[in-house]
C-alpha cells in the first residue's frame, strides 16, 4: 500500500495528505459536537461499567523471602 502511495505523483500525494488530514479534523469535530447534542444516557452508563476492568487489591501476609 505504502509503495502505491510512493509511485504517485507529488502532488497528488500532497493533496491525499491534506485529504486525510482533513477527514481526521471533520471527524474530531462533528464527533464532540455530537458528544454534546446526544449525551449519554444513565442506561448506557451502567452498561459501560459492565466492561470497565475493576481492580481489586489483595493483601500478602508474607514478607518477599517467604514467596
Amino acid at each position: 500500500m505504502f509503495k502505491a502511495f510512493k509511485n504517485l505523483p507529488p502532488k497528488t500525494r500532497a493533496g491525499v495528505g491534506v485529504a486525510i488530514l482533513a477527514w481526521g479534523g471533520a471527524g474530531l469535530y462533528l464527533s464532540d459536537r455530537a458528544e454534546e447534542k446526544y449525551p449519554a444516557t444513565e442506561e448506557d452508563k451502567a452498561k459501560l461499567s459492565q466492561y470497565t476492568p475493576k481492580i481489586i487489591v489483595v493483601d500478602n501476609d508474607k514478607s518477599p523471602e517467604e514467596r
